[in-house]
């Protein structure tokens, strides 16, 4: 989206069509068929004997296994392991680098433990359905991708329970970071209707950056959308909740219509119904990895 140019009027990038699910019509791992696995490379091994024998590409760092398994961050099972709270095959291991083979029993703190497979999952979200991973919340995006993928994803970010759009779910750390980085972050654009016209010098002054409370809020960019009315503008932010647009249009005396998230990064919502969703290609994947 070129600074005022505009996005088109429904807001919805071109993409190549993909292979998409929902919750109702599903079934657990539905939509991997056409994604290929998202294996890692070995880093080249210095020879240092003739005799030295390569290592199992099956093996896995231990600190590794344990953060996979879900239940904890890389750093937080180094923590775990240097106080010999995690075992292998029944021995207590404190080792980090320690090398955890196929078939090995692996338990923290008495219980057994897995790593999972990493899974990325794009969801197109309706209304009326609340961003959060707590139950008692009545409908909630993870009833949405409740049949995605065996591994236990949680989305990165917020969109509120009225707003529309894309949500990615993962449970790769890395990945979560990129989005989290306060200096970096990763852009997403939303389409967003308001209750009137917005005046050109607004536009202005939230393309240029203003303080709220004595805190700079700045934006990637802004534009009005082409064809439509004033009231209607392409907004791109990195962040990954939707409060500082409320804020941001709150402060103006602006209400929000509707917000629709239509992009995050590269990624778009074409051909993912409301409601539906998409596990990542190799090739999505690999775009979110170099931002």
């Amino acid at each position: 989206m070129s600074r005022h140019q505009g996005t088109n009027r429904k807001g919805k990038p071109s993409g190549r069509k993909q292979q998409t699910g929902s919750n109702r019509n599903s079934s657990r791992g539905a939509g991997n068929s056409n994604t290929k696995s998202f294996a890692r490379g070995n880093a080249p091994v210095k020879k240092t004997s003739s005799n030295q024998q390569k290592s199992n590409s099956d093996e896995i760092r231990l600190n590794k296994y344990v953060a996979n398994s879900g239940m904890c961050s890389r750093r937080e099972a180094d923590v775990h392991i240097a106080t010999g709270l995690v075992t292998v095959n029944g021995k207590v291991v404190t080792e980090m680098g320690y090398k955890v083979k196929p078939g090995d029993e692996v338990r923290y703190d008495g219980s057994r433990i897995n790593p999972e497979k990493k899974a990325y999952v794009l969801l197109n979200k309706p209304k009326g359905f609340a961003t959060t991973t707590s139950e008692g919340k009545g409908r909630t995006v993870m009833d949405l991708v409740a049949n995605a993928t065996s591994s236990r994803i949680k989305p990165i970010g917020r969109l509120g329970r009225n707003s529309k759009g894309l949500i990615l779910f993962t449970n790769d750390e890395a990945i979560v970071n990129k989005f989290t980085n306060s200096k970096n972050g990763v852009p997403r654009l939303f389409h967003i209707e308001l209750s009137k016209n917005l005046k050109l010098e607004d536009l202005k002054k939230i393309e240029a950056g203003f303080k709220i409370d004595d805190k700079l809020i700045t934006v990637e960019e802004i534009s009005y959308i082409d064809g439509a009315s004033k009231k209607e503008i392409g907004l791109k932010i990195k962040n990954t909740g939707n409060t500082i647009i409320r804020t941001i249009f709150e402060h103006l005396n602006y209400d929000i219509v509707s917000l629709d998230c239509v992009a995050i990064a590269h990624l778009t919502k074409k051909d993912i119904p409301r409601g539906h969703w998409k596990h990542l290609t190799e090739q999505e994947l690999n775009g979110l990895q170099m931002l």
